[in-house]
């Protein structure tokens, strides 16, 4: 077959894609109109697993499953943007990792809002400047975010999904690399890459910077200056990647959560719960509230603790467990648990990040 013959093959399967790409959008914005009408979320996490488990399924190749499915979160995005103008708030500048998070999750078609801080966040979301809010909650090597941790404690927000992001971090600058004198990141940019800098760029001072992607910003505009970020503060800021992947250790990941006003999400099969509780200041009480999970054969599959601002040296406990709260055994096990609780709030029930 000829080079002409061939393309023309390929217009004609485009001219199908489009039709049915807006067929499909079609249908997508009847669904909104009957979830709006019923007071139900237009973006659905649940649905969303599904939808990405089956095509990756049925798919046969060539196309990679990851290319497939970062198609068809820009179709979803694209579908959501036209139901009805969605604003995903973040922590800002552009470029962030949790920039990156929210666009892995909503796609490139909605409206992004950055936000100085979690906490802001929270307040965006709370009185509906956005839809949803994605926030940092711990990273695979540093640990938990603790302003998240605190901002849920006294927040109505519920949590709808989760999203788990490879963090990469790249060297760049508009400098040649024996002319950095100066490299800014954020402290856990720093501590994530401590390794690399010290073996690779030996003497460069080390500014901590309130964000990743300021450091980037930094890097633009400063001569003899580079930024440990991501590769999109790279696109971004206009920025010539020196070295990329220059993290310690492989696996590095940062776990987020997309934050709504209400959650409606039902059991998909493959779900995780959060809570947050307070227990008595007695001997045993912390003990006894940990036991319903065993005696209900609950996983947990993250505690942390967090000081009540309320009371000294008393303690709010963060858990993550495997179910739904709609599971019949699970809402035993919480009902056993709020029987040894001060304080018990469900912050939201949401399938497992893909």
């Amino acid at each position: 077959m000829t080079l002409d013959e061939l393309r023309k093959k390929v217009d004609a399967i485009d001219g199908r894609l489009v039709e049915l790409i807006n067929d499909r959008t079609g249908l997508a914005i009847e669904i909104g109109k009957i979830k709006e009408s019923k007071g139900l979320d237009l973006y659905d996490p649940e649905r969303e697993k599904k939808v990405l488990a089956r095509v990756q399924n049925l798919n046969a190749g060539p196309l990679d499953n990851t290319s497939l499915k970062a198609i068809y979160r820009e179709i979803m995005s694209s579908a959501l943007a036209v139901e009805k103008q969605t604003r995903v708030a973040y922590l800002g500048p552009a470029a962030t990792f949790t920039h990156c998070a929210a666009r892995s999750r909503f796609g490139t078609s909605v409206e992004y809002i950055a936000c100085e801080t979690v906490a802001d966040i929270f307040k965006a979301v709370e009185n509906k400047s956005a839809n949803y809010g994605v926030v940092p909650v711990e990273n695979s090597i540093q640990g938990p975010e603790a302003p998240t941790l605190d901002c849920f404690v006294a927040s109505p927000l519920k949590i709808c999904a989760e999203i788990i992001y490879p963090i990469s971090f790249c060297l760049m600058s508009r400098s040649p690399r024996e002319k950095i004198k100066r490299i800014y990141s954020h402290p856990q940019g720093f501590g994530q890459c401590r390794r690399w800098l010290q073996m690779e760029m030996p003497g460069v001072e080390q500014v901590p910077a309130a964000s990743t992607a300021r450091a980037a910003e930094l890097a633009a505009v400063e001569k003899g200056v580079a930024a440990l970020s991501s590769p999109l503060a790279a696109e971004i800021y206009k920025l010539d990647i020196i070295a990329s992947n220059v993290h310690d250790i492989a696996g590095n990941e940062t776990r987020f959560m997309v934050l709504a006003k209400k959650s409606s999400n039902k059991p998909s099969g493959d779900d995780k719960t959060s809570i947050i509780f307070a227990v008595k200041h007695t001997a045993g009480s912390l003990y006894g509230a940990l036991d319903s999970f065993r005696k209900f054969g609950l996983n947990m599959t993250k505690i942390e603790s967090r000081p009540c601002r309320s009371k000294a040296w008393e303690y709010n406990f963060f858990v993550d467990f495997e179910g739904h709260a709609d599971d019949p055994k699970v809402a035993k096990a919480l009902k056993d648990l709020s029987a040894h609780c001060t304080f018990l709030a469900l912050l939201g029930s949401y399938p497992k990040a893909i």
